[in-house]
């Protein structure tokens, strides 16, 4: 096909796109496009500027009085930026953000306008929310939903196009007061985790006004070249390849993985990195994954509202900026078969206003009832996290020598397995955690300071030193979800073992470090050999621990639709109270489903359609062209009875027949899926697997010369 190799030319011939020099530094550019807390006070009163810094700390809300001079200022700072409308940037249940955009500009009469933006409308704004997924919550009549202004994340200014605007964060609800959206219920369990931390910190004798969970997103991509893109309809459509051979060269020799990277990648890098510091996302990693064109970014760790905001924003800034590279940037979970998966580890922690990381091992007791609370709470909500973490993309993902299995388990490192297994035998703690060191034998290399952790990669929930690393969240997902479980159920589960120390309490008491040691170390030691079984310390990957696993009874749940169930579950509820209602929580399911259905049959729809308008015409080409040469040799007297040549027809035959069998089996089972869609998606997956297997063989097969489609070797190594 000459468009293909007219495409794969091109690839080959593009150059780095030149930003040219810039006099601005990394330090000037950082938060320039934000309504940073230096700006506020140099434009807002002193009484206005102090509840707004309280109102984003979550200390206070906004005085109603106050809005309107905040939205003067906010517009001026706004229009300086050269903005010419607002919007409320909100996270509908589709997990993507949305935004409808309003000018400033308003007509006071016919003939005269003015640029106008008042109190009323930075705090809330109305869109349609009947077309937003509500799994059942709003019915296509029941139209009025509301955004409403979340403080707690920074204004910015999106420049986009030829337009520029100003985002306002926001949250968005029903007209009845119901979450249609992923982050109240974020905002919402950071309260219960302030009010669990808060507690524990009274108890150890460290009061602090407030406690935040944190988050690090590291967030893995596919970079592909934009013209070889733009020949596959399911990259286009879906961000995934359907059908596809490997390539002769894959992730083999491992020498992609933080190998230096490509000139025309890097300059890639580099611009949406230095477009991201205008944002105030704080961007500091960037290298190279295992698999070909793949690669990783990765933050600085934020309060986790904001940096949920700002890894949505690091999505849609990499799309955008890979365009002017002439590039496309691929975040779903499994772009291509037979190659590593790209995901999104979360690096979980909690942050007191001083500064005090929770999780750091140093703290003593207090790490410790703390950790053995976060394994508490894991144990009793395995299932509920697998839920968090599901998607179509990510079933692809997990379970693979890739990405960890669908078994949710912790890996502490062999340091605190000593110390839980200590506590859990002997009911006490007398060794603490060595701080070991590296002496490598070299003179002039110093000596090097070794963690208390090994890096299990293979591990979904790892302890890593000073936080929990939850990696089987997937590439392109909305993180803040996953991070709403780790907090609700945390909160919940160290309220209660709060609850059974302090029962054991004097009250009015003083007591001493080994007094109250003694007397905490049961409660430990009860939960520690309740939770044992979530504790996995070997190779995650491994068939072994699958057995393991279900030995433990832990759940092992391999399908995103076998996992949704788990949010309608009667320990779900309990652990959701405060955050989310039971009807909430239902509709969540219900979205959940309707959105994994609605995406295999997206897959299904693209697959057959490749497949009968691309690939089969140009097998049926190739079939000719070998029968075509058979039969001038039969003429010239070949006897070919038998002959290798022959079986080449007769294999090409076969399976065009075989595709063709798979095809009509795919387009049945679809058929079924609206009337069962729980019981067909699982067959409809698997029938168009089955179909790829036998089409991915054609390309094996057919000449090279008239295959419509790029091909692995060249999306993968044409950059």
């Amino acid at each position: 096909m000459k468009v293909r190799f007219q495409a794969v030319e091109t690839a080959g011939k593009r150059q780095r796109v030149e930003e040219g020099p810039s006099s601005t530094t990394n330090a000037e550019r950082f938060g320039a496009y934000v309504w940073t807390r230096s700006v506020m006070e140099k434009m807002l009163p002193s009484g206005i500027y102090e509840n707004l810094c309280r109102a984003q700390d979550g200390l206070e809300k906004i005085k109603p009085e106050y809005a309107d001079v905040i939205a003067m200022a906010m517009k001026e700072w706004a229009i300086s930026q050269g903005a010419t409308h607002y919007t409320h940037w909100f996270q509908p249940l589709s997990g993507v953000i949305a935004e409808k955009h309003d000018a400033f500009l308003n007509h006071k009469t016919q003939d005269i306008v003015i640029e106008t933006f008042g109190g009323k409308e930075l705090i809330q704004g109305e869109p349609d929310a009947s077309s937003f997924p509500s799994g059942g919550l709003r019915s296509t009549y029941e139209a009025r939903g509301y955004t409403g202004w979340d403080p707690s994340s920074p204004v910015f200014i999106w420049k986009a196009g030829d337009g520029i605007t100003l985002c306002i964060p926001s949250v968005f609800f029903s007209w009845s007061g119901d979450v249609l959206d992923f982050k109240i219920p974020l905002l919402r369990s950071d309260q219960l985790i302030n009010s669990a931390s808060l507690r524990l910190l009274e108890l150890m004798g460290k009061p602090a006004k407030r406690v935040v969970s944190t988050l690090g997103v590291e967030q893995e991509y596919f970079i592909v070249d934009r013209a070889l893109r733009n020949l596959r309809p399911d990259l286009v459509l879906g961000g995934r390849t359907v059908l596809g051979a490997p390539s002769p060269k894959g992730q083999e020799l491992m020498d992609h993985y933080f190998g230096a990277v490509k000139d025309r990648i890097l300059s890639f890098m580099s611009h949406f990195e230095a477009e991201a510091l205008y944002l105030g996302i704080p961007v500091k990693t960037r290298h190279n994954e295992v698999a070909p064109a793949q690669h990783e970014v990765a933050p600085v760790f934020e309060k986790a509202s904001l940096a949920v905001d700002h890894n949505l924003l690091l999505m849609e800034l990499m799309r955008q900026v890979a365009v002017k590279h002439d590039l496309c940037c691929l975040l779903h979970e499994k772009p291509f078969a037979g190659l590593n998966g790209s995901g999104k580890h979360c690096n979980w922690s909690l942050m007191s206003d001083s500064g005090q990381n929770l999780l750091n091992p140093k703290d003593g007791m207090q790490f410790i009832i703390l950790l053995v609370a976060i394994l508490r709470a894991v144990h009793r909500h395995a299932g509920l996290l697998r839920a968090s973490i599901a998607s179509p993309g990510n079933d692809h993902r997990l379970g693979g020598h890739e990405a960890p299995p669908a078994i949710i388990s912790v890996y502490l490192g062999d340091s605190l397995e000593k110390i839980l297994i200590e506590i859990e035998e002997e009911g006490k703690l007398q060794s603490g955690i060595p701080k070991e060191g590296y002496d490598l034998g070299v003179c002039g290399l110093p000596e090097m300071e070794k963690d208390n952790t090994d890096r299990n990669r293979t591990s979904p929930f790892a302890f890593t030193g000073n936080k929990f690393e939850f990696r089987a969240v997937g590439s392109s997902a909305n993180c803040s979800f996953p991070v709403t479980v780790i907090n609700v159920a945390v909160a919940q589960s160290l309220q209660e073992i709060l609850n059974e120390i302090e029962e054991r309490m004097e009250k009015g008491k003083t007591y001493q470090q080994e007094e109250f040691s003694s007397l905490v170390m049961p409660v430990l030691q009860k939960h520690i050999k309740e939770s044992r079984s979530i504790r996995f310390t070997g190779d995650n990957y491994s068939g072994h621990w699958q057995e393991e696993a279900e030995l433990r009874g832990l759940p092992s749940v391999a399908k995103s639709l076998d996992a949704y169930k788990y949010l309608v579950d009667p320990a779900t509820i309990s652990v959701f109270e405060g955050v989310l209602r039971e009807h909430e929580l239902k509709s969540r399911y219900e979205a959940s489903i309707g959105q994994h259905v609605s995406s295999l049959l997206i897959e299904a729809n693209i697959l057959t359609d490749m497949f009968r308008t691309q690939i089969l015409p140009a097998a049926l080409k190739y079939q000719k062209t070998v029968a075509h040469g058979l039969r001038l040799l039969v003429k010239l007297g070949k006897d070919l009875s038998g002959s290798q040549q022959e079986r080449v027809l007769e294999e090409l035959t076969n399976t065009i027949e075989e595709s063709l069998d798979a095809i009509d089996i795919v387009s049945s089972v679809r058929e079924k899926l609206e009337a069962a869609p729980l019981e067909i998606s699982p067959q409809l997956a698997a029938a168009c697997e089955k179909a790829r297997e036998a089409i991915d063989q054609l390309e094996l097969i057919v000449e090279d010369e008239i295959w419509p489609l790029p091909k692995y070797r060249e999306l993968l190594f044409h950059i």
